[in-house]
């Protein structure tokens, strides 16, 4: 019987602001977290991902390579970050060239157990639990559901 690989989670060459507060057990590595961000425990931010300043990500969520966050955020929990479209009908693997990437402005929020494709987000814009975002989101605004449309503004 061969013994199993185990690699830990950990924190590996990442680019810290000042005042971070990290809960462990994350895995972080290769990415860069601005200034008095916080990051909730079960978290894995990948290589080249970028978080601005004073913004939360909250536990279980999933920020992949090719990801940037504005400042000011908020990252629900279990919200997940998609690179990979299955442009060829599977997986990309590791054909880099075939994933794309994902821009979050400033003062955005994203409810739990959202997911994110790779898409461009506006500033001052709320996506509701549950939502999957599949197109850019040009306005400011509340968004929701599957695919996530703008909600109705209240008169």
């Amino acid at each position: 019987m061969n013994p199993p690989d185990i690699r830990k989670a950990c924190l590996r060459d990442v680019e810290f602001g000042a005042r971070v507060r990290v809960i462990e057990p994350c895995n972080l590595y290769g990415c860069s977290i601005g200034d008095d961000c916080f990051v909730g425990p079960f978290t894995e931010i990948q290589n080249g991902a970028v978080i601005g300043a004073r913004t939360r990500v909250q536990s279980h969520s999933f920020i992949c390579e090719l990801v940037t966050i504005g400042e000011d955020c908020f990252v629900g929990h279990g919200v997940m970050f998609i690179n990979d479209t299955f442009a060829t009908g599977g997986p990309a693997g590791g054909r880099r060239e075939l994933w794309r990437e994902t821009v979050i402005g400033n003062r955005v929020s994203i409810g739990s157990n959202a997911t994110i494709m790779p898409v461009r987000i506006a500033d001052d814009v709320v996506i509701g639990a549950g939502a999957v975002v599949t197109r850019d989101i040009t306005a400011a605004g509340s968004y929701a559901g599957n695919p996530a449309r703008r909600l109705k503004s209240q008169s």
